[in-house]
């Protein structure tokens, strides 16, 4: 997750000077920039990482978007598998690990002014204190749009992805096909609040759980869930299988080229 990647940048590499470099060679112009300067700060907002320096350069701030395969690791100096479009090294401490950013959506310099630009794009962030969610409602109420694609908008709901839309939607028992403005107020509060407490969450375990003590695989009695992206959920990726609450297979359906889950029993249109 894009906070707490944030999180751990700030806590390794500063505030000692950053060596930063670009092992595949495509970033290389611009980590010459930055090498051997002072990372001030990283931030996240929703999905986009902007990493903040101190060099007097005009264009000082690292902006990555990891899209659907990039990968932002920290790992021990000598593994440098794969293509490292960019990679720091603190120099204060040698026992720290490397950031090395491999295959991201988009890695780039950018100036201030661009910078505010793209603040002035992206959506509510639920994982920030600074977030709006009044703004939020007054735009999706005005939205014949679903529920359900409205919540994949980054310039709506910052950093909610395609588990998050799935399980909050069934936790809150909405239907993915609500249009926004037959969606009130009262569930979207219930729906925002929840994607404040599973998105927080997951920034502090470091994986997505989403079901209740009752569904657990220990209160029920089945197999822990197998899957890459790890935690307990109700819908995601659980299509034909019977819902942990009422029994019913689990839906799928693509909206807008992304697979989604919803359960017909429990979310009914």
């Amino acid at each position: 997750m894009i906070h707490r990647l944030a999180r751990t940048l700030n806590r390794d590499f500063r505030p000692e000077p950053v060596a930063v470099s670009s092992p595949q060679g495509r970033f290389a112009a611009e980590a010459a920039l930055l090498d051997g300067h002072r990372l001030n700060h990283a931030e996240a907002r929703g999905k986009h990482l902007f990493i903040h320096f101190d060099n007097p350069e005009p264009e000082h701030i690292v902006y990555v978007h990891l899209g659907l395969i990039g990968s932002f690791r920290f790992e021990e100096e000598d593994s440098l598998w794969g293509q490292i479009r960019l990679r720091f090294e603190a120099q204060g401490d040698a026992d720290l690990p490397t950031a090395n950013l491999r295959g991201p959506q988009f890695c780039r310099l950018i100036t201030e002014e661009e910078y505010e630009a793209m603040l002035g794009r992206v959506g509510e962030d639920p994982i920030r204190e600074d977030a709006n969610p009044d703004a939020l409602w007054a735009r999706v109420h005005a939205s014949r749009r679903s529920i359900g694609s409205l919540m994949m908008d980054q310039k709506l709901y910052a950093g909610v992805g395609n588990i998050y839309r799935a399980e909050t939607l069934f936790r809150q028992h909405v239907s993915p096909f609500l249009p926004g403005n037959k969606l009130d107020r009262t569930e979207f509060d219930a729906l925002w609040q929840d994607l404040v407490t599973l998105m927080r969450y997951g920034v502090e375990a470091g994986r997505i759980d989403t079901v209740a003590d009752a569904h657990t695989p220990e209160a029920m009695g089945r197999e822990p869930r197998k899957d890459d992206h790890g935690g307990e959920v109700y819908v995601y990726r659980r299509a034909g299988q019977p819902c942990y609450v009422c029994g019913q297979p689990i839906a799928l359906k693509v909206m807008e080229g992304r697979n989604l889950f919803w359960c017909p029993g429990c979310q009914p249109d």
